[in-house]
């Protein structure tokens, strides 16, 4: 059995986003449990030129998102990075699992022949590099990012909350 550009763009990047909501919840309990203010955790940072837990996440939604819609050949939904709260976070999390649950293994037949072009980039990108060197390493570098924000700071995350339940 082989692995498909649908399984890889919607099936695991699902449970990326799902795993990443279990990992916020913990940050909820544990900012609950020891009566510290979210923000503190929301925007906190491994370095100072790093990006914010918050944003982290935000980018591992574009990404999840914009890698499953562009290998179906349509344009990523576009949502506006407002969020102030875990909730928020949360919400905007299953915002994107609920889109990239409407996508059919229909929708990338042939996907491999497209050539992706992404706006910050020159040229088009192969189907196959854009998943594999560009998409991917990019979802799991940002939940990673996020995953090291919250145990630095001390919450109980381990590395079965970050791979979730196989």
């Amino acid at each position: 059995m082989s692995i498909s550009y649908y399984q890889l763009a919607t099936q695991s990047t699902i449970r990326v986003l799902n795993n990443l909501d279990h990992l916020i919840d913990m940050a909820i309990v544990f900012c609950a449990e020891r009566k510290i203010d979210e923000s503190v955790l929301f925007n906190d940072r491994l370095a100072p030129d790093m990006f914010p837990l918050s944003r982290q996440v935000q980018l591992v939604s574009d990404m999840t998102k914009g890698c499953a819609a562009r290998l179906a050949g349509i344009e990523p939904p576009s949502y506006a990075d407002t969020e102030t709260s875990f909730e928020q976070l949360k919400e905007r999390i299953r915002k994107t699992v609920d889109f990239i649950a409407t996508l059919k293994e229909s929708n990338f037949t042939d996907c491999e022949k497209r050539d992706i072009k992404l706006p910050w980039y020159e040229d088009a990108l192969p189907a196959e590099v854009f998943l594999l060197q560009h998409a991917l390493p990019n979802i799991y570098f940002h939940i990673a990012t996020a995953y090291n924000i919250l145990r630095h700071n001390g919450v109980p995350v381990g590395k079965r909350d970050y791979l979730g339940k196989i």
